[in-house]
């Protein structure tokens, strides 16, 4: 009679699976992928041109005094289109931007530049994903905030929206 409760032991332990299942079906894991080089200098890399008429990139042309984005598309990536106008409206209000072309043939690459615009002074081919990889970039679009010693200090992972660029060009001034 005096060990009753130990039947009920069983029961107990089902009851904190079954606990523990359910707050994880509530409370789900993190899905974004935070880079290791926030706030280091970016990895080395020289890339070659994405696509005729425009200069490739690499890593020592991050670190003129001068802020700016790096970002990271291709012309494959459906949410790059949507991205495609808040970064023409960056590069309008006078922000430098970058770009590292994924997996991207050189004209695929000029066929979306014509169709949604160039806001890049520089972009770099990166076939083999080695410098996606190497920044820590979890997916296309990504975007860099990179400070005028070439250190990132940000990124945004996913589309730019149209109500983040006045954020970003305040960043970026900041910056300076």
């Amino acid at each position: 009679m005096k060990n009753r409760w130990v039947l009920f032991v069983p029961l107990a332990i089902m009851g904190l699976l079954f606990g523990a299942f359910v707050y994880r079906l509530v409370t789900p894991a993190e899905t974004l992928i935070q880079s290791q080089w926030i706030d280091k200098p970016m990895p080395l890399f020289d890339l070659l041109p994405a696509t005729a008429g425009v200069e490739g990139l690499k890593s020592s042309q991050l670190a003129d005094g001068r802020p700016r984005l790096v970002n990271v598309f291709a012309s494959w990536c459906i949410p790059c289109r949507a991205e495609a106008p808040q970064l023409e409206a960056l590069k309008a209000a006078g922000v430098p931007i970058d770009g590292i072309a994924i997996r991207d043939r050189p004209e695929d690459v000029a066929m979306f530049l014509r169709e949604y615009g160039n806001p890049f002074d520089r972009i770099g081919s990166d076939m083999q994903s080695s410098v996606q990889i190497a920044l820590g970039s979890s997916g296309v679009p990504e975007t860099f905030l990179i400070d005028g010693k070439g250190i990132i200090r940000e990124q945004i992972q996913g589309v730019i929206l149209a109500d983040q660029v006045p954020g970003i060009v305040a960043k970026l001034e900041a910056m300076k």
